[in-house]
């Protein structure tokens, strides 16, 4: 649950600086599959990947985990 909210947080964040997948993995020096990977929640970035993602994305870390109530 926690790995999915983070990838649709990552992705959001990514489209408000008008980045495309393969922009973002340019800037991480990673693939566009494993952007892929995480902005599903399949795959989960390293404490230092997340660090990376927030500089990339010019927020703070704690910003990734920044998440939004769900509508019930």
């Amino acid at each position: 649950m926690l790995q999915r909210k983070l990838g649709q947080r990552i992705a959001s964040l990514r489209k408000a600086k008008r980045l495309t997948q393969e922009q973002l993995a340019e800037a991480l020096s990673c693939s566009v599959e494993f952007i892929s990977l995480v902005e599903r929640g399949v795959n989960a970035p390293s404490v230092a990947g997340l660090e990376k993602f927030a500089k990339v994305l010019k927020v703070e870390v704690k910003e990734l985990f920044t998440f939004e109530k769900e509508k019930q």
